[in-house]
């Protein structure tokens, strides 16, 4: 099975990263949730990926730190966020 391309950084007791999980899902787009709380490597990769972000959820697609909740949205209205993680999209 392929590593999926979105990979969502939250925590047990946040309501916006349940909601992120919830859209993507909605939209049909696989993701990989690593929990921060419990992940000390995932909380470094999170620090190390968006410069130091304290806050969560924290998006990557192929690597590449998207933003949070937000930013994952405005892709989405903008018609960006399928390109990005269809097969052959900007990171494939």
């Amino acid at each position: 099975m392929a590593m999926a391309r979105v990979r969502i950084f939250s925590t047990a007791r946040c309501p916006m990263c349940a909601k992120t999980k919830q859209l993507l899902s909605k939209w049909g787009i696989p993701y990989q949730e690593i929990r921060v709380d419990q992940d000390r490597a995932g909380l470094r990769e999170m620090a190390v990926l968006t410069g130091g972000a304290r806050s969560v959820p924290q998006i990557a697609i192929d690597g590449q730190w998207i933003g949070s909740f937000t930013e994952l949205t405005e892709l989405h209205m903008e018609d960006r966020l399928a390109y990005l993680v269809e097969p052959g999209g900007e990171g494939a």
